[in-house]
């Protein structure tokens, strides 16, 4: 490894596989090829790598670039954002915190019981600005099934963005139990979906409870997804099936700690609270992807 390389952390929230990456004092970013590399690597195989770089704005902590797994650029990561937080609160000792990102600007705060709440702005619901390829005067419910026209196995989705496009589809059983590895790649490049979607399976359960499945853009099948949680609250509530509060379990998470969702009247902003888990630190070439594991970190040290 050589002076070029940066510290970084293997975090996860819910099971979403984060590497938090400090490019902070440098003017580069991590390549694309770079994340290719560190996604094709069983240690480092991640959904998000959320970079901080210095702020650009005044008022703010930090500038967060957020890659998937393909290289290629995130709107919003939510569980990301949860990691953010502990690494910078774990460093500098502070709570709260406001991050500039291209979907715009998010205020967080860290809990005395360790949670994380993230505000993650207002949701989107106008047919072009989330973007659909066609016009719905209603984004509740537009126009897409998989499967057979008279018997579908998904149809009828809720569009919405929370700075990236959503599509939930409303399930009557177990999310875990659809074939989402299979329909997820054509529902996300769809062409209904000018800059693909999140698609996400949801189940309510109780009138302030749901469990969701989320095949995410540029990342495939994920163990769990912030901003979809928010998204199926969200159009929950905006369709009547729920409150605008409600607990969300994420079916394919191993930590089955739910995530709080709240729709706020008063602002409508939606605010994420849940938790975030450091796991080991190293360091890593921006450019390139090759990493080393920081010694002192647990099972010892490896490299790439």
């Amino acid at each position: 490894m050589t002076a070029a390389t940066v510290e970084f952390a293997k975090m996860n929230g819910l099971g979403n596989k984060i590497l938090v990456v400090d490019m902070r004092g440098r003017a580069d970013r991590v390549s694309p090829a770079a994340a290719v590399s560190l996604a094709g690597s069983p240690e480092t195989a991640f959904d998000q790598i959320m970079a901080i770089h210095d702020p650009k704005l005044s008022g703010t902590d930090a500038y967060i670039d957020i890659l998937n797994c393909d290289g290629t650029r995130a709107q919003a990561c939510g569980n990301g954002t949860r990691c953010v937080v502990q690494a910078l609160a774990a460093e500098t000792g502070r709570k709260t915190f406001t991050f500039q990102t291209i979907a715009g600007i998010l205020n967080a705060v860290e809990h005395e019981d360790g949670t994380i709440s993230v505000d993650m702005g207002e949701p989107v619901f106008e047919w072009n600005r989330i973007p659909l390829a066609e016009e719905f005067h209603d984004t509740s419910r537009i126009e897409l099934q998989i499967g057979p026209i008279d018997a579908p196995i998904l149809h009828s989705p809720s569009a919405v963005s929370m700075g990236n496009p959503h599509a939930i589809f409303w399930v009557d059983r177990d999310p875990m139990t659809f074939d989402l590895d299979r329909f997820g790649p054509l529902l996300e490049n769809h062409p209904m979906f000018p800059e693909k979607a999140n698609i996400t399976l949801a189940q309510v359960t109780a009138p302030d409870a749901m469990t969701t499945r989320t095949w995410e853009r540029g990342a495939g099948l994920t163990l769990a997804c912030g901003s979809a949680a928010c998204a199926a609250a969200v159009s929950g509530a905006h369709t009547g099936r729920t409150g605008r509060r409600v607990t969300v379990t994420v079916a394919s998470s191993p930590n089955r700690q739910a995530l709080t969702i709240e729709w706020r009247e008063r602002d409508n902003h939606v605010v994420m609270t849940g938790p975030a888990e450091w796991e080991w630190s190293g360091t890593l070439d921006p450019a390139t992807g090759a990493w080393q594991r920081s010694i002192s970190s647990e099972s010892g040290a490896s490299a790439s």
